[in-house]
């Protein structure tokens, strides 16, 4: 079984990488797929092996939570925590602000140790109400042998604040002695969990952005329905009802501007226009811009909505299985997934925090050791500094954002992806396979096809709508598209020729595909195959990149990593031009998460110094810096939903 199960608590890329290692190590799970920015686990296990609750108790022990209860309301869980989350940000930059004050003089609190003292007690205050998850968290982790960004954000505050507190009593007795000053650094604490607050509270501001297509989708769904019944007089009585307790086999009754709440077939219909018909808006679904026609026997689907006239319709899937639940579950899936690029940050972060702990150590002893007891503060707030601004935040979030946007993206243009993996290999697709029929043409359900050979090529089915612009597009793009067809010579010449396609094959059986895919793989291309039915499936499951379009068989679908939902192939296209976009993007965000932890760790140690030149970050800074490169990954990525070619 395959489940996506969102996740409370995570707060960075190890947080991710903990929960997924994990679940992991559970005995039944097969695979896990943790998304931070989806905040969920994308989980294949044995239901006979091992339940949700047994997954549940295992993340909670190191702290995080997943959310197995149909019950529980996500959106209103995460909205909640945002709030919270706000109201500590708040509250921590009103403190941060008064300590910054009391430590430059701006508020005098008379003596230097009333002064101090009075620092403590804020500063204390900030780390309870304020910074407590962060300590809360790092001790669970502790207790499994793991690390995370709350590990390090622990670490820092808790150094500068034991420190500060120990120059708040014994200071002057142990540096006065040796004619040093003993300073406080309760400012420093404060700002650091105001920074981190801040970081986090807009990247949850903006992830609310990459997740708006899965919510788009979500919206689309019904809440309620009317349903048509008998009552004791066997009256007919229309109630509105939760779409929760529709059943198969219900009569519905579904008006104009109203949302379709299930799939089912139409058992009477009437508009305006006509006594038995009625037209449906279902562009969202198969992006077809004209309002199909829909008449008793007629297929009608969940979130559709009818733009003239009203229908009855018996219900045929309810819940789960309706066409828009498994369009929000591939969505969902697919922006869970991850890229085989994310694998290789993964293997980065889960070492990641332990390497900055012993540079941060290292960067104390070479202090200390350099400059003996006089350089003890510096030492401290070196360490301080790179533990704080080593997060690897902006690391781990630079692959997912950008697959959240971009699957997302292709999704409103009617194109579904399974994987990430697919949306980072449709990037090197050069060479195309298309089957014919159903694919690039639409057969003509009124000709006698004993006498077919009689007719017109032109009458026995239609090219699709801006088929030959996509044929043309994509070998402008440097594509080389093959159409394969089982129809005769003539039909198969004539057809090509409509769709602009050079290369094409007449009288193919399904052996004969799966052998023009293997050919083009050996030829050293990366092969995209496009089909709609049972005979596409081995092409389809040995391509690069496999397609199907969604009015074909459910086998192709099944086998297919892409489903194209309408008629207009130029997504077909636009998907590739966006993967290319999308996987550039991944790498812009790489490129600068690990330039921004090069550059900024050693001018956290202190490395400047070596050359002469007074300058360090400090760990105030260091905590602005790591909030605002997590926040530049985002909002790098949010670009995406912006570019049109």
């Amino acid at each position: 079984m395959k489940k996506t199960i969102p996740v409370l608590g995570m707060a960075c890329a190890s947080c991710a990488t903990n929960v997924e290692r994990k679940l992991k190590s559970v005995k039944g799970v097969q695979s896990a797929s943790v998304s931070l920015p989806a905040r969920s686990a994308l989980v294949e296990y044995d239901p006979h092996v091992v339940s949700l609750e047994t997954m549940k108790k295992n993340v909670n022990d190191i702290g995080y939570d997943l959310v197995i209860e149909t019950g529980r309301d996500i959106e209103l869980i995460e909205h909640n925590a945002y709030r919270i989350l706000k109201r500590k940000t708040i509250l921590s930059w009103i403190l941060a602000v008064l300590l910054m004050g009391i430590s430059m003089g701006w508020i005098p609190m008379g003596t230097a140790d009333v002064t101090n003292q009075i620092s403590l007690l804020i500063c204390a205050v900030d780390i309870w109400l304020c910074g407590r998850q962060f300590y809360v968290m790092a001790g669970k982790q502790l207790l499994h042998a793991s690390a995370n960004m709350d590990t390090l954000v622990a670490l820092s505050t808790a150094i500068s604040f034991l420190f500060s507190t120990y120059n708040t009593f014994w200071g002057e007795q142990t540096w006065g002695a040796q004619g040093m000053m003993s300073h406080t650094y309760f400012d420093a604490a404060a700002m650091i969990i105001t920074f981190v607050l801040t970081g986090r509270l807009l990247e949850e501001k903006a992830r609310e952005s990459t997740a708006s297509s899965i919510r788009k989708l979500m919206g689309m769904a019904s809440k309620t329905a009317r349903i048509v019944e008998r009552d004791d007089q066997d009256k007919e009585v229309i109630r509105e009802v939760p779409v929760s307790s529709v059943s198969p086999g219900d009569i519905l009754e579904v008006r104009p501007g109203e949302k379709v709440p299930v799939d089912g077939e139409v058992t009477q219909a009437e508009s305006f226009m006509t006594s038995d018909a009625a037209y449906v808006d279902e562009s969202m679904i198969t992006g077809e811009p004209n309002p199909a026609e829909k008449k008793a026997g007629s297929r009608v689907l969940a979130g559709t909505i009818p733009s003239q006239g009203k229908f009855r319709m018996k219900v045929f899937q309810t819940g789960a299985d309706t066409t828009l639940a498994h369009i929000i579950k591939m969505v969902q899936e697919a922006q869970s997934s991850k890229a085989p690029v994310q694998r290789i940050v993964d293997k980065v972060s889960l070492v990641f925090v332990p390497v900055v702990a012993g540079v941060a150590l290292l960067t104390f002893f070479l202090w200390w050791g350099l400059g003996g007891s006089t350089a003890l503060p510096r030492a401290i707030l070196s360490a301080v500094a790179v533990l704080v601004i080593a997060c690897p935040c902006a690391m781990g979030l630079a692959t997912p954002t950008a697959l959240m946007v971009g699957i997302g993206k292709v999704a409103r243009q009617q194109v579904l992806i399974k994987d990430a993996a697919a949306l980072e290999e449709l990037k090197k697709v050069n060479a195309l396979v298309t089957d014919k029929t159903g694919t690039l043409t639409i057969p003509n359900q009124n000709i006698d096809f004993t006498k077919s050979d009689e007719l017109p090529l032109e009458e026995r089915e239609t090219l699709k709508p801006h088929a030959r612009e996509a044929m043309e597009t994509l070998q402008n793009m440097g594509i080389e598209v093959y159409m394969m067809s089982g129809d005769k010579e003539p039909a198969a010449k004539y057809w090509a020729e409509k769709a602009g396609i050079v290369h094409y094959q007449s009288k193919v059986m399904p052996q004969d595909k799966e052998n023009l895919v293997r050919k083009l793989q050996k030829e050293g291309k990366t092969v995209a195959m496009v089909g709609d039915g049972i005979n596409d499936t081995q092409a389809l499951a040995l391509a690069d990149v496999s397609m199907a379009m969604a009015k074909g068989t459910d086998v192709a679908m099944d086998v297919a990593q892409v489903t194209l939902m309408g008629d207009d192939l130029r997504h077909i296209p636009e998907a590739i031009r966006l993967s290319k976009k999308t996987v550039k993007m991944i790498w812009e965000n790489l490129f600068w998460a690990f330039v921004y932890n090069i550059v900024c760790i050693p001018l956290a140690a202190g490395v400047l110094y070596l050359f002469g030149i007074d300058f360090q970050i400090t760990p105030m800074w260091a905590s602005a810096l790591m909030a605002f490169s997590s926040l530049s990954v985002v909002l790098n990525s949010l670009r995406l939903k912006y570019v049109n070619k």
